[in-house]
């Protein structure tokens, strides 16, 4: 991966890469959005509001998909002292609680009709909660301190040490009696749910993961451009 480390290289590496998966996200989310809303069928009991469920789960997902690889980065960060693992965790921070922030006001939205009530303390939802304060806590940590790298720090040991979270948030439903369903696409047995409504959720998935590669590499750019620019002017003030 050091390969990839040198900014210039990642730079060239990231300009060519954008353009297709900003084309990917678009396509995808047309397409998805089109299959969810109007080309897969009503639920014979949850009717039309089923249909939350093709912008709720993929963001459920993708809250999951950012941290775990926030964590990843920040483990390269401490250990290998990655240069681009640190900046990839900050450019990624705000997209995951973006995900996660979504998950949990659709999920309001479609327990309302269906629960009776728009929040109860229930272990998913309680667990994703502690997801998105730990993203709004990392956001927190990095800009925090007058020492970048003290921030980077203590933000990559809070990422690190709330992994622990992530498999609470998948086998919450499993370990604890909740009024959230259990797993019904990632699951041992395989998916439970039909193909009409697996195959806009699933696109709609691929959609969300090319929006957060588009929107991530646009931050990474834009944070080593900053740096850079910090770094020349540190230099002119001490010379």
């Amino acid at each position: 991966m050091h390969r990839f480390a040198n900014p210039a290289r990642f730079q060239r590496l990231s300009a060519a890469i954008l353009p297709w998966t900003a084309g990917a996200t678009v396509i995808l989310l047309i397409v998805g959005l089109y299959v969810a809303l109007i080309g897969s069928p009503r639920d014979y009991q949850q009717g039309d509001t089923v249909r939350i469920m093709y912008i709720h789960v993929p963001a459920a997902w993708m809250s999951l998909f950012v941290y775990v690889n926030m964590a990843i980065a920040a483990a390269c960060g401490l250990v290998w002292k990655h240069p681009l693992a640190d900046l990839f965790a900050k450019a990624a921070a705000p997209v995951g609680a973006g995900f996660t922030f979504i998950c949990l006001v659709t999920g309001s939205l479609w327990g309302a009709p269906m629960w009776g009530t728009w929040w109860v303390w229930d272990a998913r939802l309680t667990s994703v909660l502690i997801l998105f304060f730990l993203y709004l806590g990392y956001m927190a940590l990095v800009n925090a301190f007058d020492d970048p790298q003290r921030g980077t720090r203590a933000g990559n040991v809070l990422l690190l040490v709330g992994i622990v979270n992530v498999p609470i948030i998948k086998f919450s439903v499993d370990w604890w009696n909740t009024l959230h369903q259990p797993a019904s696409v990632i699951r041992m047995g395989g998916p439970t749910i039909d193909g009409s409504m697996l195959v806009p959720l699933l696109v709609m998935a691929l959609g969300f993961t090319a929006y957060f590669i588009t929107v991530v590499l646009l931050r990474l750019r834009a944070e080593i451009v900053q740096r850079k620019i910090q770094t020349m002017r540190l230099t002119e003030a001490q010379g």
